[in-house]
């Protein structure tokens, strides 16, 4: 093993040697692809510690050279090296290769003027659209500059993110590595306002918590019940929420939402309170930014309960900032539902019941709220107390107060104050815009309850903070949503309120403020206001005989009921029963007639898109028949054309053609310039041969000549280079035996040194070989002494075994002469007559035909009978 690993040290020394000399010459690649090849190695599979700086000298090439396939490649190879062994050293190359990744993408930032990047996908980078707009454009070299240098940088870094986080995905061994990264990525898709990659990101966050989910039952596989992976997975969630809210990205932003409430139902304990303080903050956020004001309120009167139950150090001044926000968000909702007018025709009332009930469970809510619920609870929590004394009263001259002639002008007052704490309280500044639209409809239904008419200018200057535009689109949006029953008479500038009897408002809206019943309401409830005094007044005119009657009465009628209340009841749920089974069988019935008309539709249709693709395309395929067979005369007529052209440029074209013109030679026949070509082909070929002819007569007497030249000069070198060869052997011969002279004096030195020794040598020996020899002796006497027992014993089991071969082999014998005797006798017998053969057991008759042998009467069993038997049971003729 040292051995392997000495091995292994001196093959890396090498490497880095050869990297140094290429780096030297300033030869980035194929350094890189020496230090791939020794990475993908199958020798270097052994996690060894100079792995270490070889990976993080690869990964620098890799960023010099924006190599990042390579790189991703490289990192999952040593994460199967060292993933067992030392998983730190690969936490530690990850690390180092995003930051040299920043830090180039740093210094090209640096170097460029271009801060934010106009690239939509840096994925796609090159569009075609990209590409024209660059043709046509009129950029300087600055920006494509700029563009060519920071660019490439900003797309690496993303690849890089992207590469190591599904490098370490559901790997609980560097699952804090995980997070930092994800948490690294979303703040460069925040300095770059990179939208396209931040969704992305945000799906492939997605994608790997789905896949922990799915493969929990590997061995290195992340525990989502562990509470230290719940805390860092929520963190990241909120670094991710808390991203789409600064880029308003408010789709992410809610999904991000429902990511973290999902790991909170994955929590067996409750979360922190700081960190559900900051989940109802941010989440607050995104529903105002979504123009939900009820859920926005509703958050904030979960983060207020909150404060109030967990911070006991909550300051008066902490307090009275929370309530107000509170009570203003709260009276900013809505008075009407908000409902558009698509949802109204579509009948999406329960899409929109069920959206309300799946934000109700992202707060944690059994049931969606209302804006009069979170009033209640406003008021019964007693938050009134802790607002500040400006906004204090305006609780109640929205809700409570009936006072149209002054409303405006008291939440006028209110409204300026709130602008005047722009600067402390910027969040109030909001809900400005919606307290008005609250107090205009307040406004109004308090003055419909009171005035028949009133004219416009009139209305408006109750109404002081908003133009007449706005008030009267609020007048109409009113009476559209059937909230008040007004008309507008633009010819005398009036509005008339409680005109129609047949009127009637939403009954789901909440009042207010009440004084009386419109005209339609009393219309609509006058039989029960009849009904209550008619019974008043029998009350007070009847006698007491009569209450008595009516007493009795009234027990007869409770015992008849109590008799048959059981059959009544069973009679009711039979009833409905039958009343549900109907409905059911009626829908399903309308259901399948619906499916059935929507299948014959559909097949019509289909049949008539099939007739129309089909036509179309035999339309398509003869368009481009034609133009093929176009695009092929063209293409002929070019080829035929360039294919002459360059024909008359050759001498042998120019020679055949050279008074016809490429036009005419278009229109004639090709067999005719073929023709010609072969005839002027076969008349150079003919010039050719003779010349080569002759060129090849002269060029043999030229050979010839120089030969005969060339003969005595080179006898002459061979004769000189002998002498030279034969000089040199001589001076090699005499420095040969001059060396052996000099070996042999010094080998008879050395001899003649040593015999000193002989004598020593000897006395050696004869003791090693005295000792030797008794050992010797005693060994091959113990030796043969077991040679001795060993041969008799053999002897006598081979004496036994030749007696036992001898037994075997008489009993086979005499077996097999008993046998043989034994069946000439059984051919001897025959039976004369028709006998019957008896069996002992179990008794057996057969019936056997004259001439009939024993073996055939007794098959294989002719063993078990003997011959006298057999001679008996002949004799026993029938």
């Amino acid at each position: 093993m040292l051995q392997f690993t000495h091995l292994e040290m001196c093959g890396f020394q090498k490497t880095q040697s050869g990297i140094k000399t290429f780096l030297e010459v300033g030869k980035k690649q194929p350094a890189l692809d020496v230090l791939y090849d020794v990475i993908k190695s199958k020798k270097h599979r052994t996690w060894q510690k100079i792995h270490e700086p070889i990976m993080l000298k690869y990964l620098e090439l890799c960023v010099d050279l924006r190599k990042s396939h390579l790189a991703k490649e490289g990192l999952y190879q040593y994460k199967n090296i060292c993933q067992q062994v030392n998983i730190k050293s690969l936490e530690d190359v990850v690390r180092a290769y995003l930051k040299l990744a920043e830090e180039k993408t740093e210094t090209a930032k640096e170097e460029s003027q271009q801060m934010v990047l106009d690239i939509e996908d840096l994925d796609n980078i090159q569009t075609p659209e990209s590409v024209l707009l660059s043709a046509v454009s009129g950029e300087d070299t600055q920006d494509r500059t700029d563009r060519l240098l920071l660019t490439p940088w900003v797309k690496f870094l993303w690849e890089s993110y992207r590469q190591c986080l599904d490098l370490l995905r559901n790997n609980s061994k560097v699952e804090r590595l995980y997070h930092d990264i994800a948490q690294q990525a979303f703040k460069f898709c925040l300095q770059y306002t990179r939208k396209a990659e931040f969704r992305k990101l945000c799906d492939n966050l997605r994608m790997h918590l789905g896949q922990i989910q799915r493969h929990h039952n590997q061995s290195t596989a992340i525990n989502l019940n562990n509470p230290e992976s719940q805390s860092m997975h929520l963190e990241t969630r909120l670094v991710q929420l808390d991203s789409a809210i600064s880029m308003e990205l408010w789709q992410e932003a809610f999904k991000a939402v429902e990511d973290i409430h999902g790991l909170f139902a994955l929590s067996k304990k409750p979360p922190k309170p700081q960190l559900m303080a900051n989940y109802y903050n941010k989440v607050s956020t995104v529903f105002w930014k979504s123009g939900n004001a009820l859920f926005h309120a509703c958050t904030l009167h979960r983060l207020y309960h909150l404060s109030r139950e967990m911070r006991k150090n909550l300051t008066q001044e902490e307090m009275q900032r929370m309530s107000t926000r509170v009570l203003l968000a709260t009276l900013s909702i809505p008075i009407t539902p908000e409902r558009t007018d698509i949802a109204r025709l579509l009948d999406m009332d329960g899409i929109i019941v069920e959206k309300h009930r799946r934000l109700a469970t992202l707060l944690g809510l059994q049931s969606p709220p209302t804006r009069q619920s979170l009033i209640n609870d406003m008021v019964r929590f007693n938050l009134l107390q802790y607002v500040v004394p400006e906004v204090k009263e305006l609780y109640n001259w929205l809700e409570v107060d009936f006072h149209p002639l002054k409303l405006s002008g008291r939440v006028t007052k209110v409204l300026d104050w709130v602008r005047d704490q722009a600067e402390k309280e910027s969040d109030l500044q909001q809900y400005v815009p919606h307290l008005q639209n609250n107090t205009i409809l307040r406004l109004l239904q308090q003055v419909a309850q009171i005035y028949q008419s009133i004219e416009f200018s009139r209305l408006a200057s109750l109404v002081p903070f908003v133009d007449a535009f706005q008030l009267e689109r609020s007048i109409v949006d009113a009476a559209r949503h059937c909230d008040l029953q007004v008309r507008i008479d633009h010819s005398s500038r009036t509005l008339s309120f409680g005109s129609d009897l047949n009127y009637s408002t939403k009954e789901d809206a909440p009042v207010g403020p009440f004084l009386q019943n419109m005209p339609s309401e009393q219309i609509r409830n006058q039989l029960t206001a009849m009904s209550a005094s008619l019974a008043k007044a029998i009350h007070v005119i009847k006698p007491t005989s009569i209450l008595q009657e009516r007493e009795e009465n009234h027990q007869q009628a409770i015992a008849a009921y109590l008799k048959n209340a059981r059959k009544d009841h069973q009679r009711i749920l039979a009833r409905r029963q039958t009343i549900e089974e109907r409905k059911e069988r009626l829908e399903s019935l309308n259901i399948q007639r619906e499916k059935e008309e929507l299948e014959q539709r559909e097949a019509e249709m289909q049949k008539v898109r099939k007739a129309e693709e089909e036509r179309l395309r035999q339309e398509a395929k003869e368009r481009e028949k034609e133009r093929i067979m176009q695009e092929h005369e063209q293409i002929k007529k070019k080829t035929v054309r360039e294919r002459l052209e360059q024909i008359k440029k050759t001498e042998l074209g120019a020679k055949a053609f050279k008074d016809i013109d490429i036009e005419d030679l278009e229109e004639l026949d090709p067999d005719f310039i073929m023709a010609k070509q072969v005839e002027q082909l076969e008349k150079e070929k003919k010039e050719l041969q003779e010349r080569l002819k002759n060129q090849e007569k002269k060029i043999d007497y030229f050979e010839r000549a120089k030969r005969l030249e060339e003969i005595p000069l080179i006898k002459k070198a061979y004769e000189e280079q002998r002498i030279k060869d034969m000089e040199l052997w001589e001076l090699q011969e005499e420095e040969r035996i001059s060396n052996m002279k000099v070996e042999r004096e010094k080998a008879l030195e050395h001899k003649k040194r040593m015999s000193r020794m002989m004598e020593d040598k000897e006395n050696f020996l004869s003791k090693i070989t005295a000792a030797r020899s008794f050992i010797y002796e005693e060994k091959l006497k113990a030796f043969e002494e077991r040679l001795v027992e060993e041969r008799k014993k053999r002897l006598e089991e081979r004496k036994k075994q030749r007696k036992e071969d001898r037994r075997n082999a008489f009993y086979r014998q005499k077996e097999e002469e008993a046998q043989r005797i034994h069946e000439e006798q059984l051919k001897k017998v025959q039976i004369p007559k028709k006998v019957t053969l008896f069996y002992s057991v179990p008794t057996r008759q057969i019936t056997l035909k004259s001439g009939t042998s024993y073996r055939q009467i007794c098959g294989n069993d002719h063993k078990t009978f003997s011959p006298t038997r057999m001679q008996l049971l002949v004799a026993c003729v029938t």
